[in-house]
């Protein structure tokens, strides 16, 4: 009975980890680069068998296991469900490139994985079956909803780093433009300048730009990719801009003068909120440690004391 919690720990502790692992999934693209300098490195063919092993592990057995259950999945998710989850996907920039099936087939495997994991722990500690059924289905909900947390984490995450980061490149457009470049010349100069969130959806804006796309159809997409009022307030600045033949500079002048003003505004909301955040962890975790430290001796004096006072 004593090795069971640490083999109940063990187990769980290997479910989570699959999860992360099957999350943080390498991109496709640096994979099939690294495969392609490894296979141009060496001097002999290598097998079928040498190749499949020299893949990771997520490639091997995670990846296919999230297809299927994509697969299985997808017929019987309606179409709104999968343009929902796309949405959501392009938000939080798709770290993982998923498409919504497979975005579902994690959420699949994960319940299936904890599931499984917590019933057969408590199989082998000979829980009631009530309680087995219970903590399964508790288990199972956490699986399906993990996955849903992490993507929801990543959409804040990003979006915190664009509204952070949109005030410095518009700086760097508008000096870009008064020096004489064009719009997109200084679009790239942002691209060149940082490698962030806002750098990288640049970079996406300017490829659909050069494949024949309007530049206002491909400016509104990428503010409907990140839902920031900042950047929607930006993107129909520009629009307007173009549409009535108005400077860009100038424009662009008035935008960065607001966004430094907003993030002047946020940064004092944030310092007037901080000392009423600080009253939990005062309360809960900073005062009773001070009670201890303080009373505890003259509390363990009166009571054990040869002469108690109680």
């Amino acid at each position: 009975m004593q090795v069971l919690p640490i083999v109940v720990i063990a187990v769980i502790g290997l479910a989570v980890m699959l999860i992360i692992i099957g999350l943080s999934a390498r991109d496709p693209k640096e994979s099939l680069q690294a495969r392609l300098a490894e296979y141009s490195a060496r001097e002999q063919m290598a097998t079928l068998e040498e190749i499949e092993l020299s893949l990771p592990f997520s490639e091997r057995i995670i990846a296919p296991m999230v297809r299927n259950a994509a697969e299985f999945v997808k017929r019987f998710t309606p179409e709104r469900t999968l343009e929902a989850t796309r949405h959501k996907l392009d938000l939080a920039g798709n770290p993982s490139n998923w498409s919504p099936a497979e975005f579902f087939g994690v959420r699949a495997v994960a319940m299936v994985v904890l599931a499984a994991l917590i019933f057969v722990v408590l199989s082998i500690t000979q829980a009631e079956l009530g309680m087995r059924i219970l903590m399964t289905v508790v288990f199972a909900a956490l699986g399906f909803f993990l996955p849903a947390l992490w993507l929801g984490s990543k959409i804040r995450s990003r979006q915190h780093n664009v509204v952070k980061s949109l005030p410095d490149a518009l700086d760097l457009l508008t000096v870009c433009v008064e020096a004489g470049l064009g719009f997109d010349l200084a679009l790239k100069k942002v691209t060149e300048k940082w490698d962030n969130e806002l750098s990288r959806a640049f970079v996406r804006l300017l490829q659909e730009i050069q494949l024949g796309r309007l530049r206002r159809d491909a400016m509104r997409d990428i503010a409907a990719r990140m839902e920031v009022p900042d950047m929607t307030s930006f993107v129909a600045a520009i629009i307007q801009a173009e549409t009535l033949g108005v400077s860009i500079a100038k424009i662009l002048r008035i935008q960065s003068d607001q966004m430094r003003m907003r993030r002047r505004q946020r940064a004092e909301e944030k310092a007037h909120q901080a000392s009423i955040k600080m009253i939990i962890p005062m309360v809960f975790l900073i005062f009773p440690s001070i009670w201890i430290v303080l009373l505890g001796p003259a509390i363990l004096q009166a009571f054990f004391s040869p002469n108690p006072l109680f």
